[in-house]
C-alpha cells in the first residue's frame, strides 16, 4: 500500500529475525504483505505469491495521500490496518529472495515510508490454499502519530472525497475500485464491510455505477 510527502522519513524496521540469513546477515527470504495497492501493483521483483489473510487487524480508509491519489490541498484517502481482535483483512504476500530482499525494501521504504508515511509491523499472515501453514510477513502500518493520517469519518464522507482526489497513481477511484474488485476474486469468504459501505456509497452519487473493468476505464 503507496502515499504522503511530508511523511516520516524513518526506515522499514529490520526484517522478521526468523528469517534464515546469509553471510552477511542479509534475510535470505522475506515476506511483504500487501493489503492496498500492492495487492495489483508491487512494483517490484518477487520470487512467489500468496493470496490470504491475517488476522487481528481491519482493513480502513485512515490514511491521507498527497502523492499518489491525492495533494496537499486535497489529501486523497488509502487503507491502513487497524487492530482489531475480531478483525480479518484479505491481500496478498510476496517473497523476496536474495537480492531481491534490499531492492524491495529500499523501494518500499520511499514508497511506503517516506511517501506515505507507514511504518513496519511483522503480522501473520495465512495463506489461502494452506491457512494451516501461516507465514510471518513484513506489513506497512500508517498509524495516527503520522502527518498523513486522517482518522475515521463516515462511509458518505469518505466516498466524497474519494470521488474528488486525483495523484501521481492516478485517481483515488481507481485505487478503491481495483481494491473492490481484488476482493471480489477472493471469494465470497473474503469480507470488507468498510470497503463494501464506501463502495455502495460510491454508488449512490456516480449514476449507473458497477465496480467492474469497465468503470475502471472510466477513471
Amino acid at each position: 500500500m503507496k502515499q504522503e510527502t511530508a511523511a516520516q522519513n524513518s526506515p522499514p524496521a529490520s526484517p522478521p529475525s526468523s528469517q534464515p540469513l546469509s553471510e552477511d546477515g542479509d534475510p535470505q527470504a522475506l515476506w511483504i504483505f500487501g493489503y492496498g495497492s500492492l495487492v495489483w501493483r508491487p512494483d517490484f521483483a518477487y520470487s512467489d505469491s500468496r493470496v490470504g489473510f491475517v488476522r487481528g487487524y481491519s482493513r480502513r480508509f485512515w490514511q491521507g495521500d498527497t502523492f499518489h491519489r491525492g495533494s496537499d490541498k486535497m489529501p486523497g484517502r488509502v487503507v491502513t490496518l487497524l487492530e482489531d481482535r475480531e478483525g480479518c483483512t484479505w491481500g496478498v504476500a510476496y517473497q523476496v529472495q536474495g537480492e531481491q530482499v534490499s531492492e524491495a525494501l529500499k523501494y518500499l521504504n520511499v514508497r511506503e515510508a517516506v511517501l506515505g508515511g507507514y511504518d513496519t509491523k511483522e503480522v501473520t499472515f495465512y495463506p489461502q490454499d494452506t491457512p494451516d501453514q501461516p507465514l510471518k510477513a513484513l506489513a506497512y502500518v500508517a498509524t495516527p502519530q503520522n502527518p498523513g493520517y486522517l482518522g475515521p469519518a463516515p462511509e458518505e464522507a469518505i466516498a466524497t472525497q474519494i470521488l474528488a482526489c486525483r495523484g501521481f497513481s492516478g485517481h483515488n477511484l481507481e485505487y478503491l475500485l481495483r481494491l473492490a474488485d481484488f476482493m471480489q476474486l477472493c471469494g465470497p469468504q473474503a469480507q470488507d464491510e468498510h470497503l463494501a459501505a464506501i463502495v455502495d456509497a460510491v454508488g449512490t452519487m456516480l449514476p449507473c455505477f458497477c465496480p467492474t473493468e469497465q468503470a475502471l476505464a472510466l477513471v
